[in-house]
């Protein structure tokens, strides 16, 4: 199938744009509400053009766009739900979203060692990982945006590193350039005792630490396909009109 529009919501430097080709999307809008990671995108094959917007507030007439996608952007948005709501809205009927985003279980390690050594160190402990969203809540948010024949999945990636101030520094050295991955909560403190970050990091490596002295990172991402309705999609049929019950699927062997 060719989309001759798609979207890229929360594009960044144009990632996903790098990894299409003609004959798949014949013409590529990427939105990021940073100016400067449009400015720096990569090239691409495909026509393309850059537009600095929220994705709360998708600057697009309704029924624009044939595919919309989104990698590793959407945990930054403060309403999800309005942002799912602005991709349905855009896309046409028959129209498909694909999106990959942070999960509940990302960094996992990270906020568990940090909230174990402030409660200790300091009495009580502040987020310094921003939240993410349970996949048990990513279909219900997307059935109620309006998209049907969901597909939702999880993936985890764990990365190794020295210790936790390795984990730290790429967070907020190497990855706020391609990630973001700073807190974005406004009730965190704006910075944490010294005291606490060695008691932090001899946790992490306690609780989770590996045989040969690393200690992993876990990065839990969400796969996410949606579909705008359409009269010629497939449609479940009514109830009751089913020929085979699943109580023969025991006799299937017989049968064949």
């Amino acid at each position: 199938r060719t989309f001759p529009l798609a979207l890229d919501v929360g594009s960044g430097r144009g990632y996903i744009a790098q990894h299409l080709t003609k004959e798949t999307v014949e013409k590529f809008i990427q939105v990021d509400i940073a100016e400067n990671a449009l400015k720096n995108a990569v090239e691409s094959e495909i026509p393309t053009v850059s537009v600095v917007a929220d994705e709360e507030f998708l600057p697009f007439k309704e029924d624009t766009f044939d595919l919309v996608v989104s990698s590793l952007s959407l945990h930054w948005v403060n309403d999800l739900p309005r942002a799912f709501r602005e991709i349905h809205q855009v896309l046409k009927p028959d129209g498909v979203f694909i999106g990959a985003m942070f999960g509940g279980d990302t960094l996992y390690e990270l906020r568990c060692s940090l909230q174990l050594a402030e409660l200790e160190r300091e009495g009580g402990f502040s987020p310094h990982v921003s939240p993410f969203t349970a996949v048990s809540d990513l279909g219900h948010l997307l059935s109620r945006a309006g998209f049907n024949t969901l597909t939702v999945d999880t993936d985890e990636i764990q990365v190794n590193y020295p210790g936790l101030f390795e984990v730290m520094e790429d967070l907020q050295g190497k990855y706020i350039l391609c990630m973001g991955e700073s807190n974005c909560s406004w009730n965190r403190k704006p910075l944490l005792h010294r005291e606490t970050m060695l008691a932090a990091a001899a946790i992490y490596r306690e609780m989770y630490g590996n045989s040969d002295g690393s200690v992993p990172a876990t990065f839990q991402i969400y796969y996410m396909i949606g579909w705008k309705f359409h009269e010629s999609q497939a449609r479940p049929a009514q109830r009751g009109s089913a020929t085979v019950s699943f109580g023969d699927l025991a006799k299937i062997d017989g049968l064949l």
